[in-house]
C-alpha cells in the first residue's frame, strides 16, 4: 500500500471488478478493497452488476484493514440513510381458546360423547 489509510476513512475509488460475492474498489494505482456484496446497500442484494459497473466511481467507508494479508474491507451501505422500516401494527393477540373456538364451532367435546355423532356421520 502506498497511501497510509485507516479504518473509517472514506475516499472516493473506482470499481476494478466484479465478482458475484462483490465487488473490487481501486483506492489509488497500488491499493484496492472489497466491498462484500451485503456492504453494497441496505436491502437484499441478489446480482453485484445490478448496483455497480466495472469503472464506475464510488465513495467507500474503510470497515478493515487486514495488513497481514494485505486486504481491505470497503462498504458503501455504510454512506448512505438507512431507511426507514415502518412498523407493523401491534395487534393483540388471541388466546388459543379463542382460536379453537373460531375454528371450531362445536367447541371441544369428550371423545366419548362425539364418537357415537362420528360414527353415524360416516355410515
Amino acid at each position: 500500500m502506498t497511501k497510509i489509510y485507516k479504518v473509517g476513512d472514506v475516499v472516493t475509488g473506482k470499481v476494478t471488478g466484479i465478482q458475484p460475492y462483490g465487488a473490487f474498489v481501486g483506492l489509488d494505482e497500488h491499493t484496492q478493497g472489497l466491498v462484500h456484496i451485503s456492504e453494497i446497500t441496505y436491502g437484499y442484494v441478489k446480482e453485484v452488476g445490478e448496483f455497480l459497473t466495472v469503472g464506475e466511481e464510488v465513495d467507500v467507508k474503510i470497515l478493515e484493514i487486514d495488513d497481514d494479508a494485505g486486504k481491505i474491507s470497503l462498504s458503501i451501505r455504510e454512506l448512505q440513510e438507512k431507511p426507514v422500516v415502518p412498523k407493523k401494527e401491534d395487534k393483540p393477540r388471541k388466546t388459543l381458546q379463542a382460536r379453537v373456538d373460531e375454528h371450531d364451532v362445536e367447541g371441544f367435546n369428550t371423545l366419548k360423547e362425539k364418537l357415537g355423532e362420528w360414527i353415524k356421520k360416516s355410515i
